[in-house]
């Protein structure tokens, strides 16, 4: 699934292209899942923001239209004139106008598009309840570590779970965990700990929006292109390879039904 490196590097493609495109026609698929797209006809887009692995495009009459990519899905922008708007995954579409379209495909269905009133995400429970963004000074190692310390889950899953922050999911949450040293399925920190985790997941997501997202399978950014910061991964997807700092074999296990790639040496279980 696209993580927060993978939807910033789009927001930032599309942004430029997007701004004050007003959109005069619109579909989405009889999926309830895509067919509000339509609702965005007649609206122009202002801004285009990001909220952890969401899309919100702002619109001109106080609504916003949020678009979540789920495991396979794509934004791109073609001219009318060529479109193919039969394709077998394509899930909605929005005509500008300037003669261009934005599309979205969806090969597996598990994206979701939404238009409501400006910041009442209550109809996607998932983004309502997200945590801080990674990024801002608000959220202080303090903060970080009060949310981690009140769930009592394994720390990858409360990660997961974008309650303590957004955007990071099992890449970047494996990434994280072995940048600061720290056993994905501890449940308690201290605040050090806690404060160095939280560096270190800012650490990875810079990088990997650095190099526009990681590419395992179907990735692509809104121009088509495969990201390369699988070509920098230190843990994620390297079970049985050394580890880069201290060689010795990396492991893996399953942790409340997710695949979790840690060293055993520098990442001992504590409790």
């Amino acid at each position: 699934m696209p993580e927060l490196p993978e939807v910033e590097t789009i927001r930032r493609q599309l942004e430029p292209r997007l701004l004050n495109a007003a959109i005069v026609l619109a579909w989405g698929s009889p999926n309830p899942k895509f067919t509000t797209a339509s609702s965005a006809m007649g609206s122009t887009i202002t801004r285009l923001d990001r909220r952890g692995k969401y899309l919100i495009a702002r619109l001109d009459d106080d609504r916003d239209l949020i678009v979540h990519l789920g495991m396979t899905g794509k934004l791109s922008i073609i001219a009318a004139e060529t479109a193919d708007l039969t394709t077998a995954h394509l899930r909605a579409w929005w005509r500008l106008d300037d003669e261009r379209i934005l599309r979205f495909d969806d090969i597996r269905q598990f994206g979701r598009i939404a238009v409501t009133a400006r910041d009442d995400h209550r109809s996607m429970p998932t983004l309502h309840a997200i945590g801080p963004e990674p990024f801002d000074e608000e959220l202080t190692d303090l903060r970080f570590w009060n949310a981690l310390r009140s769930s009592g889950r394994h720390l990858k899953t409360d990660l997961l779970s974008q309650r303590p922050i957004a955007g990071v999911g099992n890449i970047y949450a494996d990434e994280a965990l072995w940048l600061a040293g720290i056993h994905p399925a501890d449940r308690t920190l201290t605040r050090s700990r806690a404060a160095a985790l939280l560096e270190a997941i800012r650490s990875v997501l810079a990088a990997g929006i650095e190099h526009g997202g990681t590419t395992l399978r179907d990735y692509v950014d809104a121009e088509g292109v495969s990201g390369g910061h699988q070509h920098h991964l230190w843990c994620y997807g390297r079970a049985g390879e050394p580890c880069e700092r201290c060689g010795s074999p990396l492991r893996r296990a399953v942790i409340d039904a997710r695949g979790t790639t840690w060293c055993g040496v520098c990442q001992p279980r504590r409790r």
